[in-house]
């Protein structure tokens, strides 16, 4: 790589890493296996985690050069720092040899915006066509839409792209206008709008689309936060909202100073935690946070929350209730319900079943009951239940079966 492009790419990837709404469905596409960007969800040609998430994506902006001042982002306009761009060909063939060299299995391409939104929204659709239609690459490729950009550049970069996204930044226009004033989230919205509108007019698979926003740099609420992303969620405009811990880069009045020089990463892991239930529990927002609750628990995770504070629902016998029921106690999640549902087809459960079937009963415990008994016997209260929970295990008493795999497996 020539020092130039070299330079280029140290600048262009490093302004890219604070954003993290970059994902990939996993989807898999008609081309045959040995075809330039072939894919199957079997991970022949890409290999995929357990959600779909790509790997091993080229993260990088076409240009860190912007007109825009937004008082949290590194690249803002009056921010004195390194400055560099992409030509079109030059993104596209660094692109196709980093891929051809198993360097890369797709593309996240995002962009400042160089002297305004059509002209930096017309870049990004070259190096897509250049990459598309000259090189033939059928792999995947993430895009940055940018807001208030024309209509018909949208729809042209949403027929040739693999998931596209663009970032809401912050729960509300009041926050916006304090700092990112040439934003509003109408106009953050308005390109999401239109790919999913896009996609319902070809009467095709709707085309992923997602969103970050930031958590900890305005006044806003977990609830406010959560009441957004599941309005999103149910106007089908977004697969997914990403969650982002505020990071102080930039020295603003408007911005807050950290009681720590940590990021709030806890209050983004629960947000991320509450936002699982709201796409694969079927919980609603209101059911997590309230007026009266309206940020969430930072020793208890959401969902055992919201059954400590609905313990009329339980105990639950677990050779009865149904699947919808099982995957609201705290600890089984959607595959170990369905592993409980298709073992209790040929026997009646006991607590050493669940552990045969690598359940872990850390936080179901104290909600169940199989074949009428508990595997610990505690008064059924909200307090008594947090302190024992909360209380430190003794290593020793730890055995396989004890450990919480909701860490590994993402069930909660």
């Amino acid at each position: 790589m020539r020092k130039d492009i070299y330079d280029k790419m140290q600048i262009l990837s490093d302004s890219a890493k604070y954003d993290v709404s970059c994902s990939s469905s996993g989807a898999e596409n008609n081309y045959k296996t040995g075809e330039l960007g072939a894919t199957q969800n079997s991970g022949i040609c890409h290999s995929f985690t357990a959600d779909g998430r790509c790997i091993s994506l080229l993260k990088v902006l076409l240009t860190n050069f912007c007109i825009y001042d937004c008082a949290y982002c590194i690249n803002k306009v009056s921010n004195d720092i390194p400055r560099a761009a992409f030509a079109p060909r030059e993104l596209a063939d660094i692109t196709m040899n980093f891929y051809k060299r198993n360097y890369i299995e797709g593309l996240f391409l995002s962009s400042g915006i160089i002297d305004n939104e059509d002209h930096t929204m017309n870049l990004i659709l070259r190096t897509l066509r250049i990459l598309r239609n000259e090189y033939k690459f059928n792999g995947y490729i993430h895009v940055k839409l940018i807001p208030g950009s024309d209509a018909r550049l949208i729809e042209q970069v949403v027929q040739l792209a693999s998931r596209v996204s663009s970032n809401i930044e912050l729960p509300s226009d009041k926050s916006l206008k304090l700092l990112a004033p040439n934003k509003t989230k109408e106009k953050v919205l308005q390109p999401l709008k239109l790919a999913r509108d896009i996609s319902m007019e070809r009467n095709t698979k709707p085309i992923g689309m997602s969103t970050q926003l930031i958590v900890g740099a305005t006044p806003e609420t977990d609830m406010d936060i959560l009441n957004l992303s599941s309005v999103m969620y149910n106007k089908a405009l977004l697969k997914r909202v990403y969650y982002s811990a505020y990071i102080p880069v930039n020295n603003d009045k408007n911005l807050p100073i950290l009681a720590t020089s940590k990021p709030p990463l806890l209050r983004e892991h629960r947000l991320y935690q509450a936002d699982w239930l709201l796409r694969f529990y079927s919980f609603k927002a209101d059911e997590i946070l309230n007026s009266d609750n309206p940020n969430l628990d930072e020793e208890l995770d959401p969902k055992m929350v919201w059954a400590l504070n609905n313990m009329h629902y339980f105990p639950m016998e677990i050779n009865k209730v149904s699947l919808e029921e099982l995957i609201r106690i705290p600890g089984i999640g959607v595959r170990g319900a369905s592993k409980i549902i298709n073992a209790r087809r040929f026997k009646k459960l006991s607590f050493s079943d669940l552990k045969q079937l690598k359940i872990s009963t850390k936080k179901a415990r104290y909600f169940i009951v199989c074949n009428g008994k508990y595997q610990k016997e505690i008064p059924m209260y909200r307090e008594n239940i947090k302190l024992d929970y909360l209380k430190p295990s003794k290593p020793q008493e730890l055995s396989l079966f004890d450990i919480d795999y909701s860490a590994i497996t993402g069930e909660i």
